[in-house]
């Protein structure tokens, strides 16, 4: 029986031992590339990624033994999920692994930007001693709105939960999952009433662009607003656009439309964003910590070998 896995990233060494304890045979090689993936992807039944190979058709019709890819991140973006389950192959990611990762990371991104942390700190290193200049917000009595309620949404609204601030969230795809954490509300809720503003959506064609100038033109108050989900869930130009206008008081930006250099360097809004004192930039980290690194390949391990029984049948619809 064929229980091979081609593990084509770099993951924590906890899913090897896991997975191998049950019956499986991994193949390490973080360093593959795509080319070589092609090759030799036809004598595997499992594939391990994160975010350096695309999924897509090309992979999926070399694969012909291929019952299932895990992917050690939150989202399926950089996988063809509608042709997955054409071929009836399983999909596992591990939102679960990190989602107390991106969760501080956000509180971070806001506290940081509510009492100008980057500001105060670099001036502090130029010999400017600004008082005034540099008097931040408090979080308590604010209203912070989070879109998208998953893994990551609520995560988030937990750790908010100790700072006495009244979390309200919108999900297009959940109803009824308002918690002793965030209250559900209707997207014009959120548009009237945060001080914050907060995304947690996965990439889909619907949130493809969704945070554009038209978007943030309706929010009734000056907005906090915190990207860490994907970049391309927003127009870059639009929070640049907002931040002037005076209703975007400060950004936090884990994710861009475009990330790694050079290409980031290359975007007619990257000098405008470098000069930026009202945005703190980080490179895609949310989600990856060293306690996270461990935690995802747990949760891989633990929802392959759950779903395991389905896997020693033939393939059938799902």
């Amino acid at each position: 029986m064929n229980n091979k896995i081609l593990i084509a990233d770099d993951i924590h060494p906890i899913f090897i031992e896991m997975v191998e304890a049950a019956g499986y045979q991994c193949d390490y090689q973080p360093t593959i590339k795509l080319d070589e993936a092609l090759k030799v992807i036809a004598d595997y039944k499992g594939l391990v990624i994160r975010s350096k190979l695309n999924v897509d058709k090309t992979v999926f019709d070399a694969a012909t033994n291929l019952r299932f890819v895990c992917r050690s991140g939150a989202g399926l973006d950089n996988i063809d999920e509608a042709y997955a389950k054409q071929k009836n192959i399983y999909l596992i990611n591990a939102s679960e692994g990190n989602m107390d990762a991106v969760g501080e990371h956000c509180v971070g991104l806001l506290l940081a930007l509510m009492n100008k942390f980057n500001m105060a700190d670099q001036e502090i290193r130029n010999g400017e001693w600004k008082r005034e200049a540099n008097r931040g917000y408090e979080l308590k009595g604010k209203t912070v709105g989070i879109i998208g309620y998953g893994f990551m949404g609520k995560s988030f609204a937990k750790k908010l939960s100790g700072f006495e601030v009244n979390v309200i969230a919108y999900d297009k795809y959940k109803t009824g999952f308002s918690d002793k954490y965030a209250r559900e509300v209707s997207m014009e809720e959120v548009v009237k009433h945060s001080d914050v503003l907060s995304l947690h959506v996965p990439l889909t064609s619907e949130t493809n662009g969704l945070v554009n100038d038209e978007y943030l033109f309706h929010f009734k108050k000056p907005i906090f607003f915190i990207n860490a989900a994907r970049g391309k869930v927003v127009k870059t130009q639009a929070v640049l656009n907002a931040i002037k206008e005076g209703k975007i008081l400060g950004a936090g930006l884990d994710v861009l439309e475009v990330e790694k250099f050079p290409a980031l360097g290359e975007q007619p809004w990257f000098e405008e964003l470098k000069e930026s004192n009202k945005v703190i930039l980080t490179p895609h980290v949310a989600g990856w910590t060293f306690d996270s690194y461990r935690k995802l390949s747990e949760v891989m391990a633990e929802k392959l070998l759950d779903l395991t029984p389905n896997l020693q049948s033939p393939a059938t619809n799902h």
